[in-house]
């Protein structure tokens, strides 16, 4: 009769030894990139809220027929802000955002005012949201009629 080899269990420490350091090479090329991409996220999500908010307050000044402003923090537009018509309490309310960069050629307006019919009380620069942890940016603008634009890239 043969002689029965005893059947292998589990790994060698060798190849246990291996697999991680294959791991580790592979986390070591994919942490770069994924800090990257939630950064470009973070700002694409700033540049979103700010497009929300710049749009309900344009629509509630129509639908009010009243002035509704959107008034930064204390600490700028990237501490968060208020939306609130005249004399009455805010309809909306944005927290800080942490990591985020706002800032506006010629400096940020504070606050921005839609009237009535939909179109700010006074011109806007343009706002360019960017981070420390990523090289992407974008620009949000808003034209003649008060409806807010954004785009990828520098204002």
């Amino acid at each position: 009769m043969p002689v029965r080899q005893p059947e292998s269990a589990g790994f060698s420490l060798t190849e246990l030894l291996i697999t991680i350091v294959i791991v580790a090479i592979l986390a070591a090329i994919a942490v770069p990139s994924y800090r990257e991409f939630v950064a470009g996220q973070r700002i694409k999500t700033a540049s979103f809220d700010i497009m929300a908010v710049l749009t309900l307050a344009r629509s509630e000044a129509i639908k009010r027929n009243t002035d509704i402003s959107i008034t930064p923090a204390a600490g700028g537009w990237a501490s968060g802000w208020a939306v609130a018509a005249s004399g009455a309490a805010a309809l909306n309310q944005q927290n800080a955002l942490p990591g985020i960069t706002i800032t506006c050629a010629g400096g940020c307006p504070d606050p921005v005012t839609y009237t009535a019919n939909g179109r700010l009380d006074a011109a806007v620069n343009p706002f360019q949201i960017s981070s420390a942890a990523s090289t992407q940016v974008r620009c949000i603008t808003i034209d003649l009629s008060g409806r807010p634009n954004a785009r990828a890239g520098g204002c």
